[in-house]
């Protein structure tokens, strides 16, 4: 029997829940569920205030909303990531400017971005790849020596932390995934996180579509109307409720994720001492959350090869993004700088599969199959 690279882990509450919600006579949005999510990232993480939204892509187009990107301004991101990172800030007439990543790890190099900065540059977005932070001090220091903005794409980072503090609390947004290949999930959902205390309630309103709606329902004013730029970004509660059987789950999920990340990591330790590849670095500041596990090959042949063999044995591996200095849409806006680390990711690295129910008898025979690749 094949072993998938990702399969949607079901707490068992889920049916229960959407069940509730359905027979609730409101299944709109920001209804009973959507609070409760919402409050438990409050209480969990401290994050101060928190919308849920209907992917991780919209929580990013609203984060380009409330930092009023416009034609003509710049944009920091890496290169290494999924291409909604920049999409949200494009779609606002920005430029995107690219970064490349560590040599050692695809997050964002620092080092390289006080170059990057002009008087044009309105943001810099950190994606904390496989869940294992940027160096955020770094990034901050820069950000606020220069005034400007700092995202964090958390999509993969849900409860992994920097230095003690949870990702999504560090900058001054933070936009969060529960897309069915992440650790928790809805099917599609977002969560964009607001630190920055001046823009929680303008933020409000642009989730709820450019009005004051929510200010009304909690009775601060006697009508609402359209008073800022927004869009329909609030998820159903139907979304919200499966989110929340998930969060319930939240410490049963990581513990388990976490250790078939730890599993990988010790078996395959050998074959990194010897050469034959690298696997994923942990900085001291930061944690893993066992989103994702990945190899570094030497080559891109060398990673449709080993591919191929997996596949072979019944295994479903994956490459990831392409970088997107590179990209069809993109290459011809690039101000045409090497950027040789994220290169080199796109064309080595590999993903093994990690899900709640992987069985120890499949890892065992992932592993084994990595092996005999190389041995």
């Amino acid at each position: 029997m094949n072993i998938p690279f990702n399969k949607p882990f079901l707490t068992g509450k889920e049916a229960h829940y959407l069940y509730q919600a359905v027979y609730s006579g409101k299944i709109s949005g920001n209804g009973i569920f959507t609070q409760k999510c919402q409050t438990f990232f409050q209480e969990r993480y401290g994050f101060k205030k928190c919308l849920l939204t209907t992917s991780c892509t919209d929580a990013l187009e609203m984060s380009a909303l409330l930092m009023n990107i416009k034609e003509g301004d710049e944009v920091i991101i890496p290169s290494y990531t999924f291409v909604s990172t920049a999409n949200a800030f494009v779609l606002r007439g920005a430029k995107v400017i690219f970064a490349d990543s560590y040599s050692d790890n695809p997050n964002i190099d620092p080092s390289l971005l006080d170059a990057l900065i002009t008087e044009k540059t309105k943001a810099i977005i950190v994606v904390h790849y496989a869940g294992i932070a940027c160096d955020m001090d770094a990034i901050m220091s820069i950000a606020n020596k220069h005034n400007i903005f700092v995202v964090e794409d958390a999509a993969q980072a849900i409860d992994s932390y920097y230095k003690g503090k949870p990702l999504g609390r560090i900058g001054h947004l933070a936009a969060f995934s529960f897309h069915e290949t992440k650790n928790i999930i809805s099917g599609e959902g977002g969560l964009l996180v607001v630190n920055e205390e001046s823009l929680i309630d303008r933020a409000e309103i642009i989730w709820e579509k450019g009005t004051n709606r929510t200010a009304f329902f909690r009775g601060e004013v006697d009508k609402y109307g359209w008073v800022d730029l927004g869009s329909s970004f609030l998820p159903s509660e139907v979304i919200a409720a499966f989110l929340y059987a998930q969060l319930e789950n939240l410490e049963t999920i990581q513990d388990k994720r976490i250790n078939i990340w730890n599993t990988y990591f010790e078996q395959l330790l050998d074959l990194e001492l010897k050469g034959h590849f690298n696997l994923p670095f942990v900085p001291n500041y930061a944690t893993r959350n066992g989103h994702l596990f990945y190899l570094i090959c030497k080559s891109l042949e060398e990673r449709t090869s080993l591919i191929k063999h997996l596949k072979n044995n019944g295994v479903h591996a994956v490459f990831h993004y392409l970088s997107l200095h590179k990209s069809p849409y993109y290459q011809d806006k690039h101000d045409g700088r090497a950027l040789p680390n994220s290169d080199k990711f796109t064309d080595c690295l590999v993903r093994l599969p990690l899900f709640y129910e992987l069985s120890e008898s499949d890892q065992i025979k992932i592993v084994k199959a990595i092996i005999d690749f190389y041995l």
